[in-house]
């Protein structure tokens, strides 16, 4: 039942703040309700009851599809990181203010919803209803709250992932076709006998979706855009949540149906990736502005996930895994400090900062911990995730090690560069008068760097958590 009401709160309570009339109705609401679900996400992550972690009731049975839900140990992980995320954005951004209020929150929780279908479900037919409707909700939050391009910047991002789900959709309904058992139900694709041909082509039509959500180069160049032009509380979804849409899917879906075409492209992939990898951390230093350089960060580290994954080796995988959570907690962390700076100077540009070390001890102070979590700086918590990424690709091939190994020092340079041009320096006129953290941010920021510490050092939890998932990802790999 767990399962079922990780999506039914979000759902039932999003399609009620669409009729709520305050805004400030609607911000209490939303926020109460993303405390629920979070409650459900702790409880879902910490229970070993089978039953509770597994639902399935009738639904185009006709069609061989059922409303399957299962949480296992990479789901449980990105539930609780979906849970801790939205009420992460919902807390540090109440005091911002947004035309539409109701319709707003309502939408970010519609957006929660579709999260947690895409983690949890276990059936193909399914999997694809909930990818759609997480994607529905960004595309009215980015086109009406986002920046002076968000138009143009949304239809880009809506092409780019229409055509991915398309082809997606297509190589489902063929393999669907090739199932004896006439059946969406994952275990029953897992068992489908396809030709090399088959599954090489299968493997593309699947991979090209979740390429372009995760993203990876070269299906990347709407990430930047539109990461600069959303609002920065449907940023952080985006870049902390959304993004690892595109990660479960090759692991769940791409390496345990096609394993073949797996072996087969791994060195495309992997190339890819790393080349992204280098390519984004280069552009990420000539950036100015705040978000796009965060943004081209992530295509990085979302690259070496990538590049781990079809490295096809335990100790790569159970880096992804856990890198999966940190990741999304420490990017979150950084989009709400820019955000704090974005709301009381109304700019975003490093050129135009300095000196608020003096002005703004505790954002000055939070901010460079959030930056040394994402340079994966030994004691934090995406360290023993990169580390164990890294040796995994080490395993594989040495020199794409090498070559992937050139972003660690790089992601250094542009993230210290960061810190150096908005914390330290001279004050000038629009910083001067800078006004430090608010207390709800402060709180939710502490609360980042709690998790950083502990998982950085005493990282076993997560470990255990997907331990078994791990394993069972290497055994149909064989």
């Amino acid at each position: 039942m767990l399962a079922l009401l990780l999506i039914l709160i979000p759902l039932v309570t999003g399609c009620v703040t669409f009729l709520l009339k305050q805004g400030s109705a609607a911000k209490i609401w939303s926020l109460l309700a993303s405390v629920a679900t979070l409650g459900v996400s702790i409880a879902a992550a910490v229970d070993k009851d089978a039953s509770a972690r597994t639902f399935k009731g009738d639904w185009l049975s006709d069609l061989g599809a059922s409303f399957s839900l299962h949480i296992d140990g990479m789901g449980a992980i990105l539930v609780l990181l979906t849970g801790i995320s939205l009420v992460l954005v919902l807390v540090s951004t109440y005091h911002n203010t947004y035309k539409n209020p109701s319709v707003y929150y309502g939408l970010m929780l519609l957006s929660q919803a579709g999260l947690m279908g895409v983690f949890l479900a276990a059936d193909g037919l399914l999997f694809y209803f909930f990818w759609e409707l997480a994607l529905i909700p960004v595309y009215f939050l980015s086109s009406g709250w986002g920046g002076e391009r968000r138009i143009q910047v949304t239809f880009k991002f809506f092409i780019y992932t229409f055509v991915g789900s398309l082809i997606m959709l297509v190589g489902l309904l063929y393999l669907y076709a090739l199932n004896p058992e006439s059946s969406f139900a994952l275990e029953s694709l897992y068992r489908v006998h396809l030709t090399p041909d088959q599954q090489d082509i299968l493997f593309w039509m699947f991979f090209v979706a979740f390429a372009i959500k995760m993203p990876i180069f070269p299906f990347h160049t709407w990430q930047p855009d539109t990461y600069e032009q959303s609002p920065t509380s449907v940023t952080m979804i985006l870049s902390g949540v959304m993004v690892k849409m595109g990660l479960l899917g090759v692991i769940r879906w791409v390496v345990p149906i096609f394993p073949e075409a797996v072996h087969h492209f791994e060195n495309v992939v992997i190339g890819l990736s790393v080349v992204g990898m280098v390519y984004a951390s280069l552009i990420a230093f000539r950036q100015d502005d705040l978000k796009r350089m965060v943004a081209y960060s992530s295509i990085a580290h979302i690259g070496l996930m990538c590049a781990a994954v079809f490295s096809s080796s335990q100790i790569g995988f159970q880096g992804v895994l856990v890198q999966l959570f940190n990741h999304g907690i420490n990017i979150i962390g950084l989009w709400i400090v820019i955000d704090a700076i974005e709301q009381r100077l109304g700019t975003r540009k490093m050129s135009e900062l300095g000196g608020l070390a003096t002005t703004a001890p505790s954002l000055a102070i939070l901010l460079v911990i959030m930056s040394l979590a994402n340079v994966a700086l030994p004691l934090t918590n995406a360290f023993i995730g990169e580390f164990l990424m890294f040796d995994g690709l080490y395993q594989f091939n040495v020199w794409y090690m090498a070559f992937a190994g050139l972003s660690i020092i790089l992601g250094a340079v542009y993230t210290l560069r960061m810190v150096q041009m908005v914390i330290y320096g001279k004050e000038n006129a629009l910083t001067s008068t800078m006004p430090d953290l608010k207390l709800n941010q402060k709180l939710m920021l502490a609360g980042i760097t709690i998790l950083i510490i502990v998982y950085g050092v005493y990282p076993e939890p997560l470990f255990r958590m997907t331990e078994e998932t791990v394993h069972a990802i290497i055994a149909q790999l064989k």
